[in-house]
């Protein structure tokens, strides 16, 4: 059985009979002895391997290029050279795979848009592989942090027929031809099905029956948005908490951003310091500042007038009824408070179907939350459990009361208070990386017009 990289680097003691196996980052040769710098991906680190001029498998040496695979046994042992703590003495190697000359990934700096059309590839560099470490990571804690909390884990549908945020942005799942697309009924499912764009609503049944759940799958948006923020594919974590009001979705969203940092920052194994030298030399002290202090909770009418009283030029305009951009969200946590930003109670013009009205008959209850940075990066509100004011809303939206009535019967039998979030994995993910497009925090970006791998 191999060994892995990561705990080899991490060993208390030198090992007689060792078993690696990786990639070659570089080589270099002497006339007795060559060096190879080997990393298998489970971490920044390489393990350099002395191998001596006649022992087995060296008379392959000059095939071990940049991006061939190997096979190695040997001794660990302290090694002498600065920087390191452990060496392996080869006793054999053995060639698996030969890289040829034309392996893309070379010692010298790639860009990002370079390394997005060789996305099968790019996990091999230290930075992609930093990444996706982080990611698999940050996912992990996800769930932790709802089992400590004895939340159930829901698996919702892919494929929906309910468009939960009304915006009708939804991919269609059909095995009818170009000429029979209207043919509805004579569909796969009898009726018009889509790629979901959220777990929320399905969500919902299960908070009113086992009081605290969560999602966290894949999501699709058909909305023809080419930013460095969108994606048609990408990741949500949706927790529905039962008897809860905004308060409490609140208290919950920025309890999980402050758990999920904390965590980028406690267990990063050195890969926080790759983005620290190359994407944002200022990404852990914003990290610790989030981590350490409290977020700042504003309404939506006091952030309007924050943002008319700025005396800053904003490329859109600022009006109360209007969506706040991404530029709006940026200077409140960025140049105003400095720091992490709840924004509640919005217009009810501009918010979907199913959030809860305030008393006000003007706002209803959503909250966002913002983070430096990024801007939005949890959606959330309490949801409207009144049965008359959620079939009000239906003929507002023009939803079609039959189509949603599974919805109201959870409003009809026994209805209670409850909450609930989306939060954006991969916008997440860039907070906590420093990455500046959600392609590069996503294995195989899913973008208008790209849809490669």
């Amino acid at each position: 059985m191999r060994s892995l990289i990561k705990s080899v680097l991490n060993r208390e003691d030198p090992c007689d009979q060792l078993h690696v196996a990786g990639w070659v980052r570089t080589r270099r040769d002497s006339k007795t002895f060559s060096f190879l710098e080997l990393n298998d991906g489970t971490c920044l680190g390489n393990l350099q391997i002395v191998a001596d001029a006649g022992i087995p498998g060296y008379e392959s040496i000059a095939k071990m290029t940049t991006g061939s695979s190997v096979e190695i046994h040997g001794k660990l042992v302290p090694s002498p050279a600065t920087g390191q703590r452990w060496e392996l003495q080869a006793t054999s190697l053995k060639l698996l795979g030969e890289a040829p000359d034309d392996y893309p990934l070379q010692k010298k700096g790639h860009s990002p848009e370079f390394l997005r059309s060789i996305a099968h590839l790019r996990p091999r560099t230290n930075l992609y592989g930093a990444v996706f470490r982080m990611r698999s990571r940050i996912a992990y804690a996800v769930h932790r942090f709802f089992q400590e909390r004895d939340f159930i884990y829901v698996h919702t549908p892919i494929i929906t027929a309910s468009d939960c945020e009304g915006a009708g942005e939804m991919f269609r799942v059909t095995t009818l031809e170009d000429g029979q697309i209207s043919n509805d009924a004579e569909d796969f499912f009898g009726k018009r099905a889509y790629l979901t764009v959220s777990g929320q609503l399905e969500g919902e049944t299960f908070a009113c029956a086992l009081s605290n759940i969560y999602t966290f799958g894949p999501t699709f948006r058909a909305e023809n948005s080419n930013t460095s923020r969108h994606a048609a594919e990408f990741w949500m974590i949706e927790p529905e908490v039962a008897f809860c009001d905004l308060e409490g979705d609140m208290d919950l969203a920025e309890e999980l951003v402050k758990y999920l940092v904390q965590e980028a920052l406690d267990h990063n194994e050195g890969d926080l310091a790759i983005f620290e030298k190359f994407v944002d030399k200022g990404l852990r002290e914003r990290l610790e500042f989030v981590a350490s202090r409290p977020f700042e909770r504003v309404s939506y009418t006091e952030a309007v007038k924050l943002l008319q009283a700025s005396g800053k030029t904003f490329n859109y305009p600022v009006e109360y009824g209007l969506n706040l951009q991404s530029e709006h969200e940026r200077w409140l946590t960025e140049e105003h408070f400095k720091k992490p930003v709840t924004v509640f109670n919005y217009p009810k013009e501009i918010k979907p179907f199913y959030m809860r009205l305030n008393d006000d008959n003007k706002t209803v209850t959503a909250m966002d939350v913002l983070v430096p940075g990024i801007g939005e990066i949890v959606g959330g509100s309490q949801r409207e459990e009144r049965l008359e004011i959620l079939l009000e809303n239906f003929k507002k939206h023009h939803l079609d009361p039959e189509a949603y009535g599974w919805y109201a019967d959870l409003r009809k039998y026994g209805s209670v208070p409850h909450a609930g979030f989306g939060l954006g994995f991969e916008r997440m993910l860039m907070f906590v990386t420093g990455m500046t497009n959600i392609r590069d925090v996503i294995p195989f970006a899913r973008t208008p017009g790209n849809c490669e791998f």
